[in-house]
């Protein structure tokens, strides 16, 4: 199938359709708060698996988080019982407990960042990891980061006050790339 951007392909707590493959595009999964705050887990692009599908595929239990096209996608979806089929292949088998591995360690690290690291310091790593000139909101910037816009456009606008980045409508051009680095990884 193909979906046009913001689609939601899965939400929390319905049961797992199948095996979602992403053939182009990619799929953001995030999981969200009741005070409407959400935290980006993880994408899913062409050549990964994603992890909730594929545990709530295991479990039969009902999806732990939502699923949203950044931008347009083709998926195919395998329905549950060709994926259980698939999973008796050694070579499937393989990829799909390799890339879970993979996803596992990602999310440690998330967990990791959330945990152990000031907000400042991860929308510093963010900020650089998006580019020398990013087009984004602040609104999305705190979904990714799992907090609330208010603080990251506060911090944002610190940033802005320091020099290392100037901001406009839906912009954010980096000014200081080093600043941010050291910003990015400075003691606690």
């Amino acid at each position: 199938m193909e979906v046009p951007e913001d689609t939601v392909l899965f939400h929390e707590g319905t049961p797992c359709q199948g095996f979602p493959l992403v053939l182009d595009g990619e799929v953001k999964v995030t999981r969200h708060a009741d005070d409407g705050r959400s935290l980006e887990l993880y994408r899913v692009v062409p050549g990964e698996i994603c992890l909730v599908s594929s545990a709530c595929l295991f479990r039969g239990s009902p999806m732990s988080a939502r699923g949203i096209a950044s931008r347009p996608t083709r998926v195919l979806l395998a329905e549950p019982p060709l994926f259980q089929r698939w999973l008796q292949t050694p070579a499937f088998r393989s990829l799909v407990l390799g890339l879970f591995a993979d996803r596992m360690a990602d999310l440690t690290a998330l967990i990791d960042a959330v945990a152990f690291q000031r907000l400042d310091q991860r929308l510093a790593a963010a900020l650089l990891g998006h580019g020398p000139d990013i087009a984004t909101t602040h609104q999305a910037l705190a979904e990714d980061l799992g907090t609330a816009r208010e603080i990251v456009s506060r911090l944002l606008r610190r940033f802005e006050r320091e020099g290392w980045i100037a901001c406009s409508r839906e912009r954010i051009r980096i000014l200081d790339a080093q600043a941010l680095r050291a910003a990015s990884t400075a003691p606690a």
